[in-house]
């Protein structure tokens, strides 16, 4: 059952002033279109005030440049949405695993967990596993030699971790995350076959760090794979071998990097986005989704390629047209050519 605050309770603990009674019971967050009485909400678009005369929600979280909008009780911030970022924290509903070891669970020699840490049922840890103060385990993980992983840090059920992955503080692990997989590394054989490059490398999180669902991290060739502190990565996500990825960036689902390749700081990678090997992207670069990066960026900015959505009929013809341009451009560079 949720914890009920009041509006009073709230406001110290997002550090902002409110308006209205103090004394509000106040247990859940939702939506202003669909929230209830004992509902918290939040107004962060302005597109979005024209619920506020209807919603019913007990109080708002909105800025004091909005707050004669709505009569009702407020919590009052510059940053709403922020706000409610925080307040998630508190209303948030998650299974937790059973306090101590399972006795499902299975630990190797030499490992050294934390007297608080927990370890769900059937989860698997290999040898020399450190576990830090205050981590879960969730059920059927599997951890590999060598593992550590830092205080606080959440596995959620059927995370594998591969021998020598190493986890900071305060890391999210995700459902079907496979983090120190191989890399995808084959030498071609004059027979035409392939030899395999095994993969002597690591991998390491930073601290607060969150793998979302089913995305993979391999392990380095021979250096590591270095996630930086910080950094936010979305469901359904290829990290390949090598790469390195600066703190504080964020890659949305389906996105993909190849080996090698280094990510800067405050990046943002959106949904699909390709980014072949071997490249430098600088920091603060923000791709937009479904592109494909070929080449190194050196400046920050927004990139963008491919093209945007068009009716079918349209977009033939213009596909026609594409092929058509470097023809174009002969006979327009031979057109203008000076004559003798």
């Amino acid at each position: 059952m949720s914890r009920r605050y009041t509006l009073a309770e709230l406001a110290e603990y997002l550090e902002a002033d409110f308006a209205g009674d103090p004394d509000c019971p106040l247990s859940a967050l939702a939506t202003l279109q669909n929230a209830q009485s004992g509902d918290v909400s939040f107004i962060a678009n302005p597109a979005y005030k024209k619920f506020l005369a209807t919603t019913r929600a007990s109080a708002v979280i909105i800025s004091p440049e909005l707050a004669s909008e709505f009569p009702g009780n407020c919590l009052l911030t510059a940053t709403p949405y922020q706000a409610y970022a925080r307040l998630t924290a508190l209303f948030a509903r998650r299974s937790t695993p059973s306090g101590g070891r399972h006795e499902s669970a299975v630990i190797g020699a030499g490992c050294t967990l934390a007297p608080d840490a927990i370890v769900g049922p059937n989860a698997v840890l290999g040898n020399d596993v450190v576990i830090g103060a205050g981590a879960e385990i969730g059920p059927g993980v599997s951890i590999g030699d060598g593992c550590v992983i830092g205080a606080d840090c959440r596995l959620a059920a059927g995370v594998v971790l591969y021998h020598d992955v190493r986890l900071g503080e305060r890391c999210i692990v995700h459902s079907g995350a496979v983090l120190g997989a191989d890399g995808f590394g084959f030498a071609p054989q004059k027979d035409g076959g392939w030899l395999k490059i095994h993969q002597l490398g690591g991998v390491v999180l930073g601290n607060d760090v969150e793998v979302g669902a089913g995305t993979t991290i391999d392990r380095g060739a021979l250096d590591d794979t270095v996630i930086g502190d910080g950094v936010k990565i979305d469901n359904q996500v290829q990290i390949a071998h090598n790469v390195r990825i600066g703190k504080n960036s964020a890659i949305a689902g389906q996105a993909g990097i190849a080996g090698s390749t280094t990510l800067g700081q405050n990046c943002t990678i959106a949904g699909g986005v390709g980014i072949i090997g071997h490249l430098t992207i600088a920091d603060n670069v923000h791709v937009t989704a479904m592109s494909l990066v070929t080449r190194s960026i050196d400046k920050a900015g927004s990139y963008s390629s491919g093209t945007p959505l068009s009716p079918s009929r349209e977009w033939r013809r213009n596909a026609v047209r594409f092929r058509q341009l470097d023809g174009l451009f002969n006979r327009l560079k031979r057109a203008e050519k000076p004559e003798k």
